[in-house]
């Protein structure tokens, strides 16, 4: 069986998410204490689990506790990709990236986002029923707006700040869009207004190591596989520039995909791969749905 791993961006948090696994499941428990002890921070606690402040970390540990459940009990993928931050429990699932140096890594990207969000406040917003193409044609005769996330040939996300998104919105609703809707958001990520975040994060990629990922990770921002010596850059130019999950999905059409499954919280990203390539899909975020899981999958 041919299956992707699709990991969680932000944005389908929920609370008290986890808790039943951490309660239940051993290497989940050992994961999250892991993460506590890595970052001085009792994730095993809801409250601070749940804080929106420690949310790319919550989602990061979420996703590699379960893929780590998941590792020795079904197939192993001939592929995985992420949505932005899922991008990071890609590559440290495919040990391109230890886990505790991802979980640093993610904690201080959190906090350049949140200081660039402060100096460049945003909004976004989602498109559907227009093609990318036509979204983009739009966005570009309109200040301060642009296509941030390309998430199939019907839905894309806009970001900019708050008069471009507007300005934006109005434009689509006229030339036909079935619906525009704003999003709960005030950072205007993957777009131009996220650069001073992407500057501090380049320099802290510095110091980071990485090794050849021993599973195919396909870049929303490049469309095609991470490697040691494109990831820093990839991943800095990612802050800054649209995410091509459509794209990233229809890359996989010869690999013969029989499944996706979608690790972390929700199960958006299992719902869009679906509208580019037909499959099974299934989500893993929580003890009943990891057992269903493995009831159908499980070797």
């Amino acid at each position: 069986m041919n299956i992707c791993y699709l990991f969680s961006g932000q944005g389908s948090q929920f609370k008290e998410m986890g808790q039943d696994l951490y309660k239940s499941n051993p290497i989940y428990k050992r994961t999250v204490d892991e993460a506590s002890e890595t970052l001085n921070l009792n994730l095993a606690d809801p409250e601070i689990f749940d804080n929106p402040n420690n949310t790319q970390i919550a989602i990061l540990t979420m996703s590699v506790a379960i893929h780590r459940i998941l590792e020795d009990k079904v197939a192993k993928p001939v592929a995985m990709m992420g949505l932005s931050l899922g991008e990071y429990s890609a590559l440290v699932a495919a040990k391109a990236l230890s886990f505790q140096s991802g979980l640093k890594l993610v904690h201080d990207r959190s906090h350049y986002m949140d200081e660039a969000g402060k100096q460049n406040p945003g909004s976004m917003a989602a498109v559907l029923g227009l093609s990318p193409d036509f979204v983009k044609s739009v966005c570009d005769e309109i200040d301060d707006v642009y296509p941030a996330n390309y998430n199939t040939n019907k839905q894309v996300v806009i970001g900019g700040t708050k008069d471009g998104v507007k300005n934006a919105m109005a434009a689509l609703k006229e030339k036909g869009a079935k619906r525009v809707i704003p999003l709960k958001v005030a950072v205007a990520s993957h777009t131009p207004l996220m650069q001073p975040a992407s500057d501090q994060l380049a320099k802290r990629l510095e110091s980071v190591d990485f090794t050849e990922p021993e599973v195919p990770v396909i870049s929303n921002t490049t469309v095609t596989p991470f490697t040691k010596d494109t990831v820093k850059d990839t991943l800095t130019k990612q802050l800054i520039n649209p995410t091509h999950f459509m794209q990233d999905v229809d890359s996989l059409k010869d690999q013969n995909i029989d499944a996706f499954i979608e690790i972390g919280p929700g199960n958006t990203l299992s719902k869009l791969a679906k509208k580019t390539l037909k499959a099974d899909t299934y989500n893993v975020e929580s003890v009943d749905t990891l057992n269903e899981l493995l009831d159908k999958l499980g070797e």
